[in-house]
């Protein structure tokens, strides 16, 4: 009998390896504004974005930067802020 589980695609964090260093932008989460829909999590290209008890974390070794987290949340958690 073939397993499910073989034909499912997991992502792995930051497949494409560690992009922090070269981000220009980065997300920034205010907890008090969000809902916990999970879209961010969802849509996160990179799998940068860990949930834990609805505690939502952004791995910045991962993240790239490319706002699409920003961009899909419906209460406007997350905000891109420029790196210093």
């Amino acid at each position: 009998m073939l397993k499910i589980d073989c034909l499912l695609a997991k992502p792995s964090k930051g497949s494409a390896g560690k992009t922090g260093l070269w981000r220009t932008f980065k997300p920034i989460y205010n907890p008090e504004k969000c809902n916990h829909c999970l879209l961010c999590w969802l849509y996160c290209p990179e799998n940068a974005i860990e949930v834990n008890d609805e505690e939502v974390k952004i791995d910045y070794e991962y993240c790239k930067g490319c706002g699409i987290c920003a961009k899909i949340c419906p209460k406007k958690a997350l905000e891109m802020e420029e790196e210093e």
